[in-house]
């Protein structure tokens, strides 16, 4: 199977906004390589390191918030 890295990049960013706090900070329990990735568009700081969470960027709060109800908004 094919898989798009950018569609897992977008489903991990909209479950990693569901833990961010007011601080722009998410628990990182998402795979190395999907956070290296999200690292390198430039929508997380370096996820490298002992801290258990992740500094959201500014585009990155903003794009996980879409992406949330984009892809998992529950249809009326």
């Amino acid at each position: 199977m094919n898989i798009d890295e950018h569609k897992i990049d977008d489903a991990a960013l909209a479950i990693l906004s569901l833990t961010l706090n007011e601080d722009g900070r998410a628990w990182k329990q998402i795979d190395w390589v999907v956070m290296s990735r999200l690292y390198e568009k430039g929508l997380i700081h370096d996820p490298r390191g002992k801290q258990k969470s992740v500094q959201f960027t500014e585009q990155g709060v903003k794009l996980s918030r879409q992406l949330l109800e984009q892809l998992f908004a529950a249809k009326e």
